[in-house]
């Protein structure tokens, strides 16, 4: 609502409306017409709230997949979407963003957000590794290590206390929504974490950032573990081996990540960890999915 005068008279897109909220604030904002997609049955909900608050001829509300329904209009100004997944990635519909922007953003148009990168860092986590995944050692005397290591390949998406995180963070992932293509959502990175303190590393954390730099005053927002919460949370990768990192020293390697051969909705991320520090070392490849 700050920005009017990028919205008025524009014809404005929002992927995924969900309950209407964003469309209702582009109406008020003075677009001249937004229409909104959604494929599941909220949309049903959307129209009657959209109705109610008296934007019944401002918004358009069509139900059916992104790639599968035709507008009215050729081209649109703007597109809108709260795409981002846990991970940034995971069940995102940014895939579906790039083809509405690939065959309904007119040239020189805005998308917003318009930029997204992700960190990772490393943190110590003892109490909450052993609650989540030492517990399988033993419970009530059963030996259950069987679901251990299938509790060690699934990223745990949860809060993390900023105490808790020892290193620099370092960005895996730079989006650019306005030129990204599908193909660049499967990446491999490098990272180096440098260590702020003597401490035990038990995993890694990965969060994103989301800007909105085509505003006239560019915002954005984080969901790193120092920020205000939002309901992305964090993703948690906990280690097999627990590593003695003194200040000064580094954790080296990659992470990639790619849509499973079998469910693409799920997200297959492996990381090559190298360490060598005073008091432990690690060379190792992590495999998780994310599910």
């Amino acid at each position: 609502l700050n920005n009017k005068h990028l919205f008025e008279g524009k014809t404005v897109l929002d992927v995924g409306c969900g309950s209407g909220i964003l469309s209702m604030f582009c109406a008020q904002a003075g677009a001249a017409h937004v229409y909104g997609i959604d494929c599941s049955s909220i949309i049903d909900q959307a129209q009657k709230i959209v109705t109610c608050n008296g934007f019944g001829d401002k918004i358009t509300l069509i139900k059916g997949k992104v790639e599968e329904v035709e507008l009215p209009v050729d081209k649109v100004d703007i597109i809108i979407s709260e795409w981002m997944g846990y991970f940034l990635l995971y069940e995102s519909m940014l895939d579906t963003v790039i083809y509405a922007r690939d065959k309904w953003l007119a040239p020189g148009g805005l998308m917003f957000p318009d930029k997204a990168v992700m960190y990772l860092c490393a943190i110590e986590d003892a109490q909450v590794k052993h609650d989540r995944i030492d517990f399988w050692d033993n419970v009530y005397g059963f030996d259950m290590t069987a679901l251990k290591e299938i509790a060690l390949t699934e990223p745990v998406v949860d809060v993390v206390d900023a105490n808790h995180v020892l290193s620099d963070s370092q960005p895996i992932l730079n989006v650019d929504i306005l030129t990204c293509t599908k193909e660049d959502l499967a990446f491999t990175s490098p990272f180096r974490l440098r260590a702020q303190r003597n401490d035990y590393v038990h995993g890694f954390v990965a969060y994103f950032e989301c800007a909105f730099t085509q505003l006239h005053k560019p915002i954005g927002f984080s969901t790193a573990p120092f920020a205000k919460y939002t309901h992305w949370k964090q993703t948690i990768f906990y280690t097999r081996q627990t590593l003695t990192i003194c200040e000064g020293e580094e954790i080296s390697g990659t992470i990639s990540c790619k849509p499973n051969p079998n469910n693409n909705r799920d997200l297959d991320i492996c990381m090559d960890v190298l360490f060598d520090g005073q008091h432990s070392k690690m060379d190792t490849k992590l495999e998780f999915r994310l599910r």
